[in-house]
């Protein structure tokens, strides 16, 4: 069993803020909740003006496969997976169609 002083000096050494950690872990729900809010103000502000909506789309897509790639590293679960592969896809048909628009 480690004794108190042996468990301090082993975290100092790894050098690792609980509190920064935290601090992290909270910008980015805070980061992620302010993109879900933008992307959906500029989705429906340009679907309610006629506009196409596939570079919005392909960001959201994009950000969507991102963020399930590590979690499927980590738990092995095939949703993730899943929303990896799905998410990929649908990202490159939304470039694929914000390239298309462009070039008409």
């Amino acid at each position: 069993m480690m004794k108190k002083e042996e468990i301090l000096a082993k975290s100092r050494k790894e050098k690792k803020d609980e509190g920064f950690i935290d601090a992290k872990r909270r910008g980015e729900k805070v980061g992620i909740g302010a993109f879900c809010v933008v992307f959906a103000f500029i989705a429906i502000f340009s679907f309610a003006n006629g506009q196409p909506i596939h570079a919005p789309m392909a960001m959201f897509w994009a950000f969507l496969a991102a963020e399930a790639y590590p979690q499927y590293k980590f738990t092995q679960n095939k949703i993730y997976l899943v929303t990896v592969i799905a998410g990929t896809i649908a990202c490159l048909a939304s470039l694929g169609n914000v390239v298309m628009t462009t070039l008409r």
